[in-house]
């Protein structure tokens, strides 16, 4: 008797339905928590220029390496051996986001892409008090220097030439600086490290329906469980995404030439906030140029976001600007290289 083999389509099938049922399951467990009750928030927020400049509407998009901040999946469809890429955020409030990652792609992706990213956010220095028995009732510590980072490995590997998967384990650290208080005999000279740290995972799929460039995906990042700082406890800022992009220029091909326009549309269920759409457009002229704009709803200080990115010889630089209403404006920058 011979042994029962599944087809590759009986699979593909079994698979999507599993990601869609984790999918709705998951989206049950946003709700079921308060708005704003959440902690490290800088995971919500992309230093990637490409991210940036579409409004961060990259949910079907293949970032290489830079799909690791956003869906993991995104990796799968890697054409180069080896990506690096390393960005800057220069965010609201002098904040500072650096991230930075990896993805390698072995025999020629027979084994999936591996990848690695590294976040890491300054948020500059605060001075530090304590309670005193004088006429302002405190006086000045140190200098705090509060920080945070985030450290991962993933991995994501097409399935078929339509469906791709992937995920992303993180380490979290949060270190706001040292308390200095009297404990209950009045000794001035109590110090208490405030740290906590968590483990976190993100996944998401990519279906490329075969019909043009149109494609669905969705996502789950910062799925976790819950961080304490003495008593009080939160949660991370878990997302759960929907997205579906296309080549515009797909529908007259003919006339377009090598001209590329991308829209990308994400709807997005938030543990920390209300619902969002973004929405992203990436307009390619040529194959080295990239112009791009998007929009987010549901947002008070900034709506429109611009962006701009140069590839050639496997180097590619892109920039993005954000105004921010009294915060003026966000600037990101990202450099990749791939081999």
């Amino acid at each position: 008797m011979q042994p029962y083999r599944m087809s590759k389509g009986s699979i593909m099938l079994r698979l999507i339905g599993i990601t869609t049922l984790i999918a709705f399951l998951a989206l049950p467990l946003v709700g079921q928590v308060k708005l704003a009750q959440t902690g490290a928030q800088f995971l919500s927020v992309a230093s990637d220029a490409r991210g940036g400049g579409m409004a961060e509407a990259m949910t079907t998009l293949s970032l290489s390496s830079g799909s690791l901040f956003f869906n993991p999946a995104g990796m799968a469809r890697m054409s180069s051996t080896v990506e690096v890429m390393a960005s800057q955020n220069q965010w609201i409030a002098d904040i500072v986001h650096n991230s930075f990652a990896l993805a390698y792609r072995p025999a020629n992706g027979r084994f999936g892409v591996f990848g690695a990213s590294v976040m890491n956010v300054d948020y500059g220095e605060i001075q530090g008090t304590m309670v005193w028995a004088n006429t302002k009732g405190y006086i000045d510590t140190e200098i705090i220097k509060p920080m945070a980072f985030a450290m991962g490995v993933g991995y994501a590997n097409a399935l078929s030439d339509k469906f791709a998967v992937g995920g992303h384990i993180k380490y979290v650290g949060l270190n706001y600086g040292h308390s200095v208080f009297p404990d209950e005999e009045d000794n001035p000279d109590t110090v208490k490290a405030n740290l906590a740290f968590a483990n976190a995972f993100d996944f998401g799929t990519i279906y490329h329906t075969g019909w043009k460039s149109l494609a669905f995906g969705m996502s789950v990042r910062n799925f976790s469980d819950e961080i304490k700082f003495e008593e009080e406890g939160f949660q991370l800022p878990l997302t759960f995404s929907l997205g579906i992009s296309m080549d515009m220029f797909d529908l007259m091909r003919d006339r377009m030439g090598m001209q590329q326009l991308l829209l990308s549309i994400d709807a997005l269920h938030y543990r920390a906030h209300p619902e969002q759409i973004k929405v992203g457009i990436e307009y390619k002229p040529l194959d080295m140029l990239s112009l791009r704009t998007g929009y987010y709803s549901s947002t008070s200080e900034h709506d429109l976001t611009f962006g701009l990115g140069i590839e050639q010889f496997g180097l590619g630089i892109d920039y993005a600007y954000t105004p921010f209403g009294v915060w003026n404006e966000v600037h990101r920058i990202t450099a990749r290289f791939s081999l």
